[in-house]
């Protein structure tokens, strides 16, 4: 009785260091295998993600076992592995964790410049508003809502991500590419592993590229302290 209390008193017992280490491994690789195919826009072979990820196709069908069980990888009609519908709910999760990283930079951006600043993310080929703060001291500025959409290549954000995609910080501009009237300023957030975004103003008037370039560029950096 002493020695089945004391072994209690011990608490479970832990993972042999072997099976640990195989966990862990297998644990990287099923990793791995997501990234992969989240960077496959056509979709991933299996034979494909077998010789990218130095394993056999049987290590393969093993990892995408838990990944198609919790909804993370399917395979399309052509057996090709393409991400999976539970991503959008980590997404939907993720995303108000980003928007609070990002709005205190984005309040000062638009007290400074007196134009509405937003943290914009990729969606597929598309950009979406997911922070938009609008200037409190302004008599006009412009309305932009959360969750606005528009094409990468169009408007100053979606550009600033591509921009961001050669590794060019840089500001751009934009003038009516969106809509009417409305001039656009925005830099890429970089450095923030997973994450393509970019921040940016638009406002009713032609805005200074060398001084609010400079203002949203900094804003961008410190969005991607934040949220490293």
């Amino acid at each position: 009785m002493a020695r089945a209390a004391s072994d209690a008193a011990a608490g479970p017992a832990e993972e042999p260091a072997g099976r640990a280490g195989e966990t862990a491994q297998t644990l990287d690789r099923g990793l791995r295998l997501l990234q992969l195919v989240a960077d496959a826009s056509g979709g991933l072979t299996v034979t494909e993600a077998a010789a990218r990820l130095g394993v056999g196709r049987a290590v393969v069908y093993r990892l995408l076992g838990a990944l198609v069980e919790h909804g993370m990888v399917r395979r399309d009609a052509g057996g090709k592995l393409r991400l999976g519908a539970g991503l959008l709910h980590l997404a939907r999760r993720a995303q108000p964790l980003l928007a609070d990283g990002a709005l205190p930079a984005l309040r000062r951006l638009a007290e400074q410049t007196g134009a509405t600043a937003h943290l914009t993310v990729v969606d597929g080929a598309e950009g979406v508003a997911l922070a938009v703060v609008e200037p409190s001291w302004t008599a006009f500025h412009v309305a932009y809502r959360t969750g606005a959409r528009h094409p990468l290549a169009r408007g100053a954000a979606g550009r600033a991500i591509l921009a961001g995609r050669q590794g060019r910080a840089d500001p751009v501009a934009s003038s009516g590419e969106l809509q009417a009237g409305a001039y656009g300023v925005a830099a890429p957030v970089l450095g923030v592993p997973g994450l393509e975004a970019s921040v940016g103003v638009v406002a009713l008037a032609p805005l200074d590229l060398t001084k609010t370039g400079a203002q949203v560029r900094l804003a961008a950096t410190e969005i991607a302290a934040a949220l490293a």
